[in-house]
């Protein structure tokens, strides 16, 4: 593996290394340190690469954020009508729901760093516009707010119920949200 200056993806690594971190152990446990040994980097390469905490946390989740809307966009962007684009409101919250445990962590890590801290509401708030925009290539702005908390909610109580919903029930809820107006 190159080192120093001749290694093009240490700064990658890191901002890898520190979304598995935040999964496994939560944000209270990341420093420095433990961020940089488990990228695998020297120490000082943590400072060279991020001005501080904050700014490694920023990017990290700008990143995660980054990964979640391509999935919106995996299922939105290539829709035609409204039907279409309820199934494919109803297929986003299965594969959300029943996608990788990691997702649902980093998810609410940063909800509850953002609750916690101001200076990250407006990531998650980038991040919540981004999703909106995609929902409302095919529903209006009010439609598409509903839909994206109903996305959010959905996900989580699939997610985390020992008996999870079926896809019946969702394609009905996306259906009662899209018909309501």
């Amino acid at each position: 593996m190159a080192t120093g200056h001749t290694d093009p993806q240490r700064r990658e690594r890191i901002l890898a290394a520190t979304l598995d971190h935040i999964a496994d152990e939560g944000i209270a446990g990341v420093s420095h340190r433990r961020i940089a040994a488990r990228a695998g980097v020297p120490l000082g390469s943590m400072t060279y690469h991020f001005t501080g905490i904050d700014d490694l946390l920023r990017e990290a989740f700008t990143r995660f954020a980054d990964h979640i809307v391509a999935l919106f966009e995996q299922h939105l962007g290539r829709v035609d009508g409204p039907e279409q684009a309820c199934e494919a409101v109803t297929d986003l919250i299965h594969t959300l729901s029943e996608g990788p445990q990691r997702d649902l962590v980093l998810t609410q890590e940063l909800y509850t760093l953002a609750a916690r801290r101001p200076d990250y509401r407006e990531l998650t708030r980038a991040w919540m516009l981004r999703s909106r925009h995609l929902l409302e290539r095919h529903f209006d702005p009010d439609t598409a707010r509903q839909l994206d908390a109903l996305i959010e909610g959905l996900t989580l109580h699939r997610a985390l119920d020992v008996a999870p919903h079926h896809r019946t029930l969702t394609r009905e809820a996306v259906r009662r949200v899209t018909t309501a107006a």
